[in-house]
């Protein structure tokens, strides 16, 4: 075949079928044979922001909540400032699993400009708390809950439109890369708070807190100016049924790329995928595609985003204590500190991720978690000996989360790209708001180890090794049970409850001219109780 020049797209891309409601397409093949161009650019600039906005906002929300207690902002006790880090979590829960399943029905850009909309709602009127009564207070926790949710859906209709629009060679490190930016995010809060806040905070401190709140919105209504500009997924659009619209958002990409000089290979026809449209699918039919469909593949997915989930919060949220408590460092230094611990979790993802695409996925997660396990415990064991300093055990986290930063990035992509397409939104805000439940926990859990009065590092490594163990148990379960996605369509890591292959139900194989090949892989057949094409239901297990 010839190749298709620039300003060309591949003719004839989605077709109805002679049986009615059938349609055949070649969208995802088209979308995965795209060279890297200027639209995935602005793409991942323009989406991945809500992480950075995330970083951003807990940075500065922590430091402002010590503002909150003083008599001259809103002169709340310690325990009525610290729970609005709390009311912001729980905010982030009901937002993942209420804009989740809304993203799966209406769309990823609908969704994507919604939740950033909700979170520049919240977190700008959270400014606007001007007393210290009780109703003021329920205002502030209102606020902080409503900038939760948006963040909260961000993480399911982001990580789904992203991997449904980058390329199937890209998708492991740009995921990863993104996920990552949370911590250039905390970074940014960090230098913003030397440079900036501490200062105000000292001559102006109503004026200071309200800053730390409206940072990000100012940041964010920039970047929503920009999302608007963005196609919606056209494999979202094809697997709905909307033919026409899948075709326009295909085609709009295509001339963007190819605008640059870049040529196009043709499709093979054998790449189709026979589709026909399910009627809307919900949190049952998830629960069908977990349990029945994909039992391993969701043992696997929570075990990840549980086991990172839990290290992280234990670490991140007491490292200022243990600093503290421990080595004598004052309050004045601990930004120092943090933005260290910050770099590394910021490096390690971006300098690791595209192995996740070479290397594979099962070798590099199960790589990373078992390292940082390892690396945690032996850094626990020195800690224990008494033989860090502040500085030597701030250098310990750094390279243990360097590891452990690309390995729980790896988590939120292995969860948008191993389930159907019809539930991946839900699916990410699931196993989102498991893990977000359980790593709350574990700030209480390290906190109790700690005793201000008479510290005993014996007690807090015992914190260190149940985290080590955590995370060792997830690189474990990702070597058992781990996917290898890497380079591979969605449609063939997780075959669409609506697809379907050259007329086979549920053959997720490579195509070898006159048979269908059974995969190594784990295999996924739709069937009619998920929502799917009428067709038997498959094995379960890996």
């Amino acid at each position: 075949m010839s190749s298709v020049q620039a300003g060309e797209t591949t003719p004839d891309p989605a077709e109805t079928t002679d049986t009615p409601g059938v349609i055949r397409s070649l969208i995802p093949a088209r979308i995965d044979r795209l060279p890297w161009s200027p639209f995935h650019t602005r793409l991942v600039l323009a989406l991945g922001v809500a992480w950075i906005l995330d970083g951003l906002e807990i940075t500065l929300a922590s430091v402002a909540g010590a503002a909150l207690t003083r008599p001259d902002t809103l002169n709340l006790s310690p325990a009525a400032s610290a729970a609005t880090a709390t009311v912001y979590l729980l905010g982030q829960v009901v937002g993942a699993l209420v804009f989740g399943r809304m993203t799966d029905r209406l769309g990823r850009k609908n969704l994507f400009t919604l939740t950033l909309a909700v979170y520049l709602l919240g977190s700008g009127l959270t400014a606007a708390t001007a007393g210290s009564g009780t109703g003021w207070v329920v205002f502030l926790y209102a606020t902080k809950f409503i900038a939760g949710m948006g963040i909260g859906g961000e993480y399911a209709a982001i990580n789904s439109a992203i991997d449904e629009l980058i390329p199937a060679r890209y998708r492991g490190r740009v995921d990863i890369g993104v996920n990552g930016t949370y911590w250039a995010g905390a970074i940014l809060g960090t230098l913003l708070q030397l440079a900036i806040y501490d200062q105000l905070l000292h001559d102006n401190p109503g004026l200071a807190w309200r800053i730390g709140f409206v940072v990000g919105p100012v940041l964010g209504i920039v970047i929503i100016l920009v999302r608007r500009n963005l196609p919606e997924s056209p494999r979202w659009q094809i697997m709905n049924g909307r033919v026409a619209e899948a075709e326009a958002s295909i085609a709009r990409i295509e001339q963007e790329v190819t605008a640059r000089g870049a040529t196009l290979t043709p499709v093979d026809d054998d790449q189709a995928l026979v589709i026909t449209p399910t009627e809307r699918t919900g949190y049952l039919t998830l629960l069908r595609v977990l349990f029945r469909r994909y039992p391993a593949r969701s043992v696997y997915a929570l075990t990840l985003m549980v086991t990172q989930s839990f290290l992280y919060n234990a670490i991140y949220f007491t490292y200022a204590i243990v600093l503290g408590v421990f080595f004598g460092v004052g309050d004045a230094d601990i930004p120092l500190y943090g933005l260290a611990f910050a770099v590394g979790n910021l490096l390690g993802p971006l300098t690791l991720g595209w192995l996740f695409d070479t290397v594979g996925r099962k070798k590099m997660i199960s790589g990373t978690y078992l390292v940082s396990g390892v690396l945690l415990l032996v850094s626990g064991c020195l800690f224990r000996a008494g033989v860090l300093t502040a500085e030597t055990q701030t250098a310990a986290w750094v390279i243990v989360f360097f590891f452990a930063s690309a390995g729980a990035s790896a988590g939120y992509l292995t969860v948008s790209e191993i389930f159907p397409l019809e539930v991946r939104g839900q699916a990410i805000a699931v196993f989102f708001s498991i893990a977000q439940i359980v790593g709350a926990l574990a700030p209480l859990f390290y906190g109790f180890l700690i005793d201000k009065a008479d510290p005993n590092p014996g007690h807090l490594f015992l914190g260190y090794t149940v985290g080590a163990v955590l995370m060792i148990a997830g690189g474990l379960v990702a070597a058992v049970f781990g996917v290898a996605a890497e380079g591979k369509s969605l449609e063939d890591v997780a075959l669409p409850l609506s697809a379907q292959r050259d007329g086979v139900a549920g053959q997720e194989s490579a195509k070898v001219p006159g048979q269908v090949a059974s995969p190594a892989s784990e295999q996924g057949s739709p069937d009619r109780s998920a929502g799917g094409a009428n067709v038997q239901p498959p094995p379960s297990g890996h």
